[in-house]
């Protein structure tokens, strides 16, 4: 699987297509700024429960604000706990 990434600047998301070119996990963020994005959705389909992907798809975003060094704001949920869960994300937390 590999992820994909789509950013115009207003909004972005990073996401998982299958062999047939349907969307099969997604990671959606909002820009706050030049400065911050807000992670405002994830969502796996049932089929990748349980195999990590959300967590690969968090890490791609990480990855990405540590790369623009931007911060991000933790309004998903999945994304809120896991910000709370593992400190290696402080950096980046908004």
């Amino acid at each position: 699987m590999q992820i994909q990434h789509h950013d115009d600047g207003q909004t972005g998301e990073f996401f998982i297509l299958d062999d047939q070119g349907e969307r099969i996990a997604e990671f959606n963020y909002i820009w706050e700024g030049d400065h911050r994005f807000a992670a405002n959705h994830t969502w796996v389909d049932d089929s990748l429960r349980g195999q990590g992907v959300a967590r690969q798809l968090l890490d791609a975003a990480v990855a990405f604000a540590r790369e623009k060094q931007v911060k991000i704001i933790p309004i998903c949920s999945y994304v809120d706990v896991m910000f709370k869960r593992d400190k290696s994300f402080a950096d980046v937390i908004a």
